[in-house]
């Protein structure tokens, strides 16, 4: 498999890595909260459980497109 640089890697590259993703019921508002361990501070949530899948994957996005912009490590 070839070596992939970090200047060669942007954010697919990211995003179709696996990441553990932990979904809790969110017990005094009603619904979920789901956050990525991996990636601090990605955290989202939802009144559906449908609804906190899809805001996680939106979040991941933005989490690892805003440590691209910033130089931050992944």
């Amino acid at each position: 498999m070839p070596v992939i640089s970090m200047k060669m890697k942007n954010i697919n590259y990211f995003m179709n890595r696996r990441y553990k993703l932990e979904i809790v019921p969110d017990l005094e508002e009603g619904g979920f909260v789901a956050y990525y361990p991996e990636l601090p501070g990605c955290i989202t949530c939802s009144d559906t459980f449908e609804g906190v899948i899809k805001n996680a994957e939106d979040a991941k996005r933005e989490w690892i497109q805003t440590a691209l912009d910033d130089g931050r490590n992944i």
